[in-house]
């Protein structure tokens, strides 16, 4: 017999997580079965300076029938086609990874394995960054919207946006489909005999109850820390930084339309491009370096003028060892956190209120649910850790005790297996559902120096003059469809221009 089902959803806690889940959860359920409530206050902010995503947020505005014109004109957003890494490998090494495909594989064989076959034999192969057109437009700062056949079907993009802005947007959004918003505080949770919780009381006495509640109160994890104690699976000894400074600035130079992630002394500084100001910050690690010289450092490397004091966040890479328990789902960094070297928390975001509406329960929160959605989100958040690891792993630096310490640490055995298998013959191989594709993990294994020793012989099954003569066109067709781009600020004027707004 089906149990009774879910007819009052609770989310604890506001923000870009928060206002995403209601967003979600008021599109896909009935407003006249499921009620969902929305707690949040004005006293506890959040670090709205500037967000950087992955393309995958077009999946969602999508799903939301969000205008993506609209969407970057009220964010103030800027669109992104990868990231720039600068001294990762090396002092003065400088890559991007982009978003998009290299080359244009052939049926039996990727691309990168004919380019490793020219350039073993010091044919004409060019550098591997002149066959992918998001990275191509990018570097010529250029954009126009990823699809189209040929060439164009291989670019993808993402944006950037004022965080604040977009919590702001989605709350529209959500409140304009029936999500009930209460002003307050939580100071206490209830709970019934069996741990489950029942409701929870705001500190000017109110209590709120709910059937679901759906945790997004942030590293404090509240519900599902706080009331069940689910405990946290520590990856600090891989992903050794644990602060960041974020501090805004005033824009200044061209509208890029890319991230940048800037190697520094104990961690790296992101510049995030927005159409009224630059976000900028300084992740690292407490144990190399204080947070006096870290601020310091922050704002003497801004390229503008401040435009407010730089905030300081404290976190822990890891994850909750059970993101839904009993009838508590963690979402965002209630769930767990990893740094923001490749714009996934908001992406970690989305698939957990995805997941969470794909299997959503009904009142008897039948274990297999609970299991599969705490399967799926491990899997996930450790194939996601792996790749940021990499970053940090594969470095030569030896110019600081942090650049040697990473250079230097043990990874898991699944990541090892992965770089093995590409330093023997250039393999890639992408498991299930893993965010980064065989793109990705080319770029940055490329960029920051690992080169396969040999390649895979079905490359030789394709005459060298044939191969080379194709990827010349390719390159020069390459090239040639990014400079008839328009540049980047001028695309956003003609068709996504925000509205101009006092700093």
């Amino acid at each position: 017999m089906q149990a009774e089902p879910i007819r009052q959803v609770v989310i604890v806690g506001g923000g870009t997580a928060g206002w995403m889940c209601a967003a979600v959860l008021a599109r896909v359920l009935s407003p006249q079965q499921v009620a969902v409530t929305l707690i949040e206050s004005k006293d506890i902010g959040t670090v709205g300076v500037g967000e950087a995503t992955i393309p995958t947020l077009k999946d969602l505005n999508k799903l939301l029938g969000i205008d993506e014109a609209e969407f970057v004109r009220q964010t103030q957003g800027t669109f992104k086609l990868g990231i720039e890494f600068t001294d990762w490998g090396r002092l003065g090494d400088r890559y991007i990874h982009p978003f998009g495909g290299f080359g244009l594989d052939r049926p039996e064989v990727r691309f990168h394995q004919m380019w490793l076959k020219l350039r073993a034999l010091s044919a004409d192969a060019g550098d591997i960054s002149d066959y992918n057109l998001s990275l191509v437009a990018a570097r010529l700062n250029r954009f126009s919207p990823s699809g189209g056949k040929g060439l164009l079907a291989t670019m993808r993009h993402a944006y950037h946006f004022d965080a604040s802005l977009y919590g702001r947007y989605l709350r529209r959004f959500a409140e304009a489909r029936g999500v009930n918003r209460l002003e307050g505080i939580v100071i206490g949770v209830e709970q019934r005999n069996d741990g489950f919780v029942s409701g929870v009381v705001l500190k000017d006495g109110r209590r709120v109850e709910g059937d679901l509640f759906v945790d997004c109160s942030g590293f404090r994890g509240l519900l599902i820390e706080g009331a069940l104690k689910t405990g946290y699976v520590d990856w600090s000894h891989w992903l050794p930084c644990d602060r960041a400074f974020a501090v805004a600035s005033e824009n200044v130079g061209p509208l890029l339309p890319y991230t940048r992630a800037m190697a520094d002394q104990a961690g790296w500084r992101w510049r995030i491009p927005l159409q009224h100001r630059m976000g900028n910050g300084y992740v690292y690690s407490s144990q190399y370096l204080d947070d006096d010289t870290a601020r310091a450092r922050l704002l003497a490397t801004l390229e503008g003028r401040p435009l407010a004091e730089p905030h300081l966040l404290k976190f822990k890479g890891g994850h909750r060892r059970r993101m839904w328990e009993k009838n508590v789902v963690a979402i965002g960094l209630a769930g767990g956190f990893i740094e923001p070297l490749e714009s996934t928390g908001i992406h970690l975001i989305q698939m957990g209120v995805a997941r969470l509406a794909t299997l959503f329960p009904d009142r008897g929160f039948e274990p297999a649910l609970i299991e599969e959605f705490n399967r799926q989100s491990t899997v996930e958040y450790e194939q996601i850790r792996d790749f940021i690891i990499l970053h940090y792993k594969a470095t030569q630096r030896d110019d600081t005790a942090f650049w040697r310490r990473c250079r230097d640490m043990d990874i898991p055995d699944s990541l090892q297996q992965k770089l093995e298998l590409f330093r023997t013959s250039g393999r890639i191989f992408r498991y299930k559902d893993e965010l980064f594709a065989e793109n990705s993990w080319l770029a940055v294994m490329l960029g920051q120096r690992i080169v396969p020793r040999s390649y895979d012989p079905v490359a030789d099954s394709i005459p060298v003059d044939h191969m080379s003569r194709a990827i010349v066109e390719l390159r020069a067709g390459i090239l040639k469809a990014a400079e008839s781009m328009p540049e980047h600020a001028a695309f956003i004027r003609s068709n996504c221009q925000a509205d101009t707004v006092d700093l």
